[in-house]
């Protein structure tokens, strides 16, 4: 690790007037930050300390309904809060899902939106890898590429993003907050990640010094609460990424469809909306065979990258069950492994208390 200059600011304001000088990275939990600066992959000169900034640890209940989430709240907060989990079930059941019980107690909001990819070649400094050192061109291609993207992705990279929350939160519409010594702005978490392109070591749409400060949901993702699930496919039961996981959510009355949300995480470098799948379920009626159409759909322009075809099947079939889950409604107590294909628990319709 090299070494580097710390700064503790006592203000939002303070704090994007540091990040505006070259080489300077936020530090909130730094449960990725800090494994990447320890390997050599991240190698900033200052290191600005956010965790004590006012104003950005706090869950905020908007008149409209919508909800704001301080960058500052923690995983496990956000999960376990009671209006939060009913409101937004299939977002904590994404929260509980990932890491461990110790990282979510830690990880914050704002540090998920920023987590990076766990490619093996990423993490390695002795290997070509384009989105750590551009140029240098992408060992994946040729090496241990099973769990690598199988949607958007190019020649000069095919890792995939490894968040769980921020998959629900790409379908349901969820905006990030930023400020800058340039003021404040307002993201799509859908344009928030990039993909690749030929650019692939920029990552998000923040500029230079821009600080997250914020999420928020809307009011009308609220529709959702009694029919939203999220599952996740990974190769070990806890503390591991997903090979593929799906959002779904569905707005039902009397057997037919009015609004769908879809999302997969582990196909990307960023989660994948897929609208046009949302888009085919609308004014129908709920049957297995319309929730395998829309799994057709979402993996339309899905093609490998190397060793990992497998993906394409198995991400239609995590839509396809996914959206039977949340047709069957969400659970009233959450499952003892959350989002995981191998619980054995059937829920009704009602809001979540957690026992996980």
């Amino acid at each position: 690790m090299n070494r580097f200059d710390y700064i503790k600011p006592a203000s939002v304001s303070e704090a994007v007037t540091e990040a505006a000088r070259p080489r300077s990275a936020y530090l909130a939990a730094g449960t990725n930050m800090l494994d990447l600066m320890k390997v050599g992959v991240a190698g900033p000169e200052r290191i600005i300390d956010v965790t004590g900034l006012p104003g950005l640890s706090d869950i905020e209940w908007l008149p409209d309904g919508g909800v704001r989430i301080g960058a500052l709240v923690r995983n496990s907060d956000l999960a376990y809060d009671t209006r939060f989990a009913e409101t937004f079930p299939m977002v904590a059941e994404a929260l509980l899902s990932g890491a461990s019980a110790q990282l979510r107690n830690a990880a914050t909001v704002g540090g998920n939106l920023m987590q990076r990819t766990r490619c093996a070649y990423f993490l390695d400094p002795a290997s070509a890898c384009n989105k750590r050192e551009p140029g240098s061109g992408c060992d994946a291609r040729e090496g241990e590429n099973r769990l690598h993207a199988v949607l958007g992705f190019t020649e000069h990279c095919i890792a995939v993003h490894p968040s769980d929350f921020c998959v629900p939160l790409v379908a349901l519409g969820a905006e990030v907050e930023v400020e800058s010594l340039d003021g404040k702005r307002t993201i799509p978490l859908a344009e928030f990640h990039l993909l690749p392109g030929d650019t692939p070591h920029v990552e998000t749409a923040l500029r230079r010094g821009e600080l997250i400060t914020g999420l928020k949901l809307p009011a009308q993702a609220a529709a959702f609460s009694s029919h939203a699930r999220y599952l996740k496919l990974r190769e070990r039961t806890s503390y591991a990424f997903a090979v593929v996981s799906a959002a779904a959510a569905l707005d039902v009355a009397d057997g037919k469809i009015r609004q769908a949300r879809i999302a997969l995480g582990g196909v990307a470098a960023k989660p994948w909306r897929a609208e046009e799948a949302e888009a085919s379920l609308v004014d129908v009626d709920a049957s297995p065979s319309v929730f395998a159409r829309a799994g057709e759909i979402a993996l339309a322009g899905a093609h490998p990258s190397g060793s990992n075809a497998f993906k394409i099947e198995l991400a239609r079939r995590i839509v396809a069950r996914a959206l039977a889950l949340a047709l069957d409604g969400t659970p009233e107590a959450m499952p003892a492994l959350p989002a995981s294909p191998f619980s054995t628990f059937s829920g009704e319709t009602s809001g979540v208390a957690h026992v996980a």
